[in-house]
């Protein structure tokens, strides 16, 4: 495959999750499967080339909404690229931004809500399989419980499944 399609390709992918984004309805993932979607009509690649695209953007824009602070500024953003954003050419650098400050926001959410929905050892709770955040063991209640440490590896942390 020709790297320069591919770099195209990766430009318009932006371009149209950008577009997506812009209607708050989409959660990321769903702009991703839209503008791959969207890049498949507007190009000749196949479903390995787009699905390739599709994960380097994600990883892109993941990476920028967790590095990337709720106030951003030149200098912090330079900080991120690790050079000056001036020298940043023929790239939609604040469609960028925006798609990943919403990623950002969408990824902390998931984050709190994975927080309260963390169980810890010494915890009771209701009939249930909860996974160890550390080791993966699964550990079954049939009654109200009170939740040992893993039998596993001793860990403190589940998520109830």
């Amino acid at each position: 495959m020709n790297k320069n399609k591919l770099i195209a390709a990766y430009s318009d992918f932006m371009t149209h999750l950008h577009e997506t984004m812009e209607d708050t309805l989409h959660s990321f993932a769903e702009a991703l499967e839209i503008s791959k979607e969207k890049t498949s009509q507007s190009s000749d690649l196949s479903k390995e080339d787009l699905d390739k695209i599709s994960g380097y953007v994600k990883r892109d824009v993941e990476h920028a909404a967790n590095g990337l602070t709720a106030k951003e500024d030149k200098n912090s953003l330079s900080e991120w690229f690790k050079f000056d954003v001036e020298l940043i050419e023929n790239f939609t650098l604040d469609a960028f931004l925006s798609v990943a400050d919403k990623t950002r926001i969408e990824l902390a959410k998931i984050e709190q809500l994975a927080e309260t929905h963390t169980y810890h050892s010494g915890d009771i709770t209701v009939p249930g399989t909860f996974i160890c955040d550390a080791c993966g063991k699964e550990i079954a209640f049939k009654t109200a419980s009170e939740i040992p440490e893993c039998p596993a590896c001793h860990a403190k942390t589940f998520i109830r499944i």
